[in-house]
């Protein structure tokens, strides 16, 4: 066996369905506005620009773009600016900030990775940041690839936790299998002769920023479910142990994968095995 007869794409679904299922649009809907407040300023949101090749583009598809944090920052630079999300909470606080920020080339489209993209304009770049944690991977990549002309940009999650699993073990639940990594990404590229790019961000986790138990305590209910009251008690301890040994962690790392369109068909198939 070699690597060409590796199904990555099957892989990766298997992987995903072992970590367990998504979470619906109807909690990022509840998570809108304060996530707006959250990322208002964001380093990690510079650093992915920082790093993009705007050249020669008008146009701009941003794939799970939630309150803007990319997009609108880029969209003086276009002549105009596409927001796909599967939340519409989070497309009402796009639109919101656009209006507000006087950028009036913005497009919105409430549709999943999983829908019909036939609407979906075709556009020079194409971005998909902290948004590719699907169901199916390859599935995914290539309705990207196929909406962007010239560049392609995304970041995957490195080692597939948001989470400390010790915390989670202090309170007594089994922590969730990891989800899948970014390799798995670069793989799926590979296999469809796409040579991809390799750099990687750092951001804030879910806990940055948090001063108060409550407020811990309530994005760990956001992530894991509701905690009963012994649950509750362990995390307690558990985070009174964190702070006094010097807080609680709260950094992620995010695997940025880029590539070219140019001399290259739609994703080639891979040549055939001698």
């Amino acid at each position: 066996m070699t690597i060409a007869d590796i199904d990555f794409c099957r892989l990766y679904r298997e992987h995903m369905e072992a970590a367990g299922k998504a979470k619906p649009s109807s909690d990022w809907d509840a998570r809108a506005a304060r996530m707006n407040r959250q990322t208002a300023a964001e380093r990690y949101a510079q650093e992915f620009i920082a790093r993009m090749d705007l050249s020669g583009a008008r146009t701009l598809l941003d794939v799970g773009c939630g309150n803007g944090a990319i997009c609108l920052p880029l969209a003086e630079r276009f002549e105009q600016v596409v927001g796909l999300d599967y939340s519409r909470g989070m497309l009402d606080v796009l639109e919101k900030n656009a209006q507000t920020q006087g950028h009036a080339n913005l497009k919105t489209l409430h549709l999943a990775w999983e829908d019909d993209w036939s609407a979906v304009p075709e556009c020079d770049i194409a971005i998909a940041s902290r948004s590719t944690q699907v169901r199916d991977l390859g599935a995914a990549l290539a309705k990207l690839d196929a909406k962007a002309r010239k560049r392609v940009y995304l970041t995957h999650l490195v080692g597939g936790q948001f989470i400390d699993p010790g915390m989670l073990e202090a309170i007594g639940r089994q922590p969730p299998a990891p989800l899948p990594d970014y390799i798995y990404a670069l793989n799926i590229l590979h296999s469809r002769n796409i040579h991809a790019r390799l750099d990687f961000i750092e951001s804030d986790g879910r806990f940055s920023g948090v001063d108060s138990f409550d407020e811990f305590a309530q994005r760990v209910i956001w992530s894991q479910g509701q905690l009963d009251t012994h649950e509750l008690a362990r995390l307690q301890a558990w985070y009174e142990r964190a702070m006094r040994a010097g807080g609680i962690p709260s950094t992620l790392r995010w695997a940025f994968i880029s590539w070219e369109k140019a001399g290259r068909e739609f994703f080639a198939a891979p040549q055939p095995a001698r």
